[in-house]
């Protein structure tokens, strides 16, 4: 049995070992140092980039958004700062945050400058996002960082998709256009929620490249010939490790207790806020002052019965935590009811009035077109004919009606002199197998 565990102990360390695949460890850095540069070409289009995801913003599309991310350069001063931190580069360290700093600030500037000319201003859906960071960002800027700083350090995985996978999941440049939204608009709550998402993204993603560069890839540490400058180097790459990793493990903290406060909630509205006749309209809560408010409608639910509720909160984890009910009357919540039925029931009416209309545009489309099509046909073909006949002096195709009242097209042709009447016919096949008109009736009228 300890052979057979053993066994499979190798097997996975075989397939999870990373060294065979590995890039050099030179080419990594030196392709980290170089996309840490932001100038030229690099610069113009990261700004490029900041007024696509502002579009897209703008226009709630969500393929524009992940295709201005894909576009955006915004991960090289990151990834450069979790390395220098992790592998002692102080130089690399400050020219990274150094580049940092001015991506973000032209990136906000220039979604500012968007929105500020922009003729719509109101927040989508797609720009909401962007304001309210919870648990999952931190957790996907987590893993984005670990996936981006092991792809960069194997041969096979260096220019596959793995890089812009991580700049689309960690989405760092639509929370900088939110940023820009906000201040245009004076919005400071859209901007402070976007900054504090793009700073949450920015350093998870630097703790997952110093902890991938250290502790997964092994990068070297770099030596220095004075050993009291490595010492430096070091105390102050150690500082900025503390001072990254403190801050990012109380944010996890905080979100992870707000996350863990809102489904207690949700599980106690769930389960202990269902009366007879009585509907939950919506509901909301607020860690910070230990509350959360449930609007209903309907029934009247009594004080006896909210605090028999109100007792079973300490069991869902929510003592000291304050409910707040807002209930209309009885005749209010069936008046609401009904109303949302009859709103339902005028916008299925209206549905149906709209396909009942565009079935007849589309038939007047495909009559009008018939209708051109006759009209052109006129001019299209009489170079033709005055070749294969000369004695036809004019032509002229329009849409009419046969005794039966159908509709037909009918070609009337004027001779300016006579044709035999196996011209006549002749001419009328090549006219018919020309215009592609199943119903033509041709008339004839001598000059």
């Amino acid at each position: 049995m300890n052979i057979l565990w053993r066994m499979i102990q190798m097997k996975i360390k075989h397939l999870l070992r990373l060294n065979d695949d590995a890039e050099s460890e030179e080419e990594v850095i030196a392709g980290i140092r170089a996309g840490v540069e932001f100038r030229g070409a690099r610069l113009w289009i990261l700004i490029i980039a900041v007024f696509v995801a502002s579009l897209g913003l703008n226009t709630n599309s969500a393929a524009v958004i992940i295709g201005a991310m894909l576009i955006s350069p915004l991960m090289g001063p990151i990834i450069g700062i979790g390395l220098g931190l992790g592998i002692y580069d102080f130089e690399l360290l400050r020219k990274s945050a150094r580049n940092y700093i001015v991506t973000t600030i032209f990136s906000i500037f220039t979604a500012t400058i968007y929105f500020l000319i922009s003729p719509y201003s109101e927040a989508r859906s797609e720009l909401l996002a962007r304001t309210a960071p919870t648990i999952y960002d931190v957790l996907i800027a987590l893993c984005g960082g670990l996936a981006g700083i092991i792809a960069l350090g194997s041969k096979s995985q260096r220019w596959g998709n793995v890089i812009p996978g991580v700049a689309i999941a960690t989405a760092l440049m639509p929370p900088l256009c939110t940023v820009g939204y906000g201040i245009s608009t004076f919005t400071w709550s859209y901007a402070a929620g976007a900054l504090y998402l793009f700073i949450i993204n920015t350093i998870f993603i630097v703790v997952a490249t110093f902890i991938g560069a250290t502790f997964i890839m092994r990068f070297h540490k770099r030596t220095f010939v004075d050993r009291s400058k490595e010492l430096r180097v070091r105390r102050i790459s150690t500082s900025i490790i503390v001072a990254t990793i403190i801050p990012s493990l109380i944010l996890t903290f905080s979100m992870v207790r707000k996350s863990y406060f809102d489904q207690k909630v949700t599980q106690f509205i769930q389960n202990e806020l269902h009366f007879p006749k009585t509907h939950i309209v919506s509901y909301s809560s607020d860690y910070n002052n230990k509350s959360f408010d449930v609007v209903m409608i309907g029934a009247a639910v009594d004080s006896i019965q909210l605090r028999v509720a109100n007792e079973k909160m300490p069991f869902y984890g929510l003592e000291d935590v304050v409910m707040q009910v807002v209930q209309s009357s009885d005749a209010d919540g069936n008046d609401m009811m009904d109303k949302l039925r009859n709103d339902k029931n005028a916008i299925l009416h209206d549905k149906e009035i709209i396909v009942s209309q565009q079935k007849q545009i589309a038939e007047l489309e495909e009559k009008l077109a018939k209708y051109s099509h006759a009209e052109s046909m006129a001019g299209e073909v009489y170079d033709e004919l005055r070749l294969l006949y000369p004695q036809i002096a004019e032509i002229v195709i329009a849409k009419g009606k046969n005794a039966k009242s159908k509709e037909e097209v009918i070609a009337l042709l004027v001779l300016s002199d006579k044709m035999s009447d196996e011209e006549l016919a002749r001419m009328k096949d090549w006219l018919k197998l020309r215009s592609r008109i199943k119903q033509l009736r041709i008339e004839i009228l001598q000059h």
